[in-house]
């Protein structure tokens, strides 16, 4: 039977989700962005892939593996960090890094940290790639709707972010780059 018809356990959810939210085209990340995924890919390659294949290899050395749980888990670990290592090593590949550090503007583009009232709220967001975001710190991917609103707009303007729930006005109160 053909591997396209049986659906593996195997694959995480964030995984394939991660594969979808990428946005075709260009894949601009900032340099610390970068350095990241270099960092986890080399750490999956030098030190958590050769413990696992340890692992494996010790496991299968032991006869019987139909129901051995280190060979079986330790086989599906390896197929876990071998998928990471591939999408990472694409999105590296794709990467198109932009040093928003050397910017002179109060018009917000990528790496752009923006101070925003929202509801009578401030809040800080800084527009970063589809690989670094992380809504906990203020950080947005300049693919998402509220970037997208305030791209091109400058300090003292008021711009419009469409939601579910209906349109809000954002004011744009601070534009700087970090």
């Amino acid at each position: 039977m053909s591997k396209a018809f049986v659906k593996d356990e195997g694959v995480p959810q964030e995984v394939e989700r991660e594969a979808q939210s990428i946005p075709d085209g260009k894949n601009y990340i900032t340099p610390e962005g970068y350095a990241r995924l270099k960092a986890e890919l080399k750490q999956l390659a030098e030190a958590e892939r050769p413990a696992v294949v340890k692992t494996v290899a010790w496991a299968a050395s032991l006869g019987d593996r139909s129901e051995n749980a280190d060979y079986l888990y330790g086989k599906r670990r390896l197929r876990e960090i071998d998928r990471r290592m591939r999408f990472l090593i694409k999105r590296l590949e794709a990467a198109q890094v932009v040093n928003a550090k050397e910017r002179d503007t109060d018009q917000v583009f990528f790496g752009a940290t923006v101070r925003i009232k929202m509801k009578n709220e401030e809040k800080e967001i800084c527009i970063v790639g589809v690989d670094e975001v992380d809504a906990s710190r203020g950080r947005v991917s300049w693919v998402s709707p509220i970037a997208r609103a305030l791209l091109k707009a400058r300090a003292g303007d008021s711009v419009t972010l469409r939601t579910p729930s209906g349109d809000e006005e954002l004011e744009i109160l601070e534009v700087s780059y970090r």
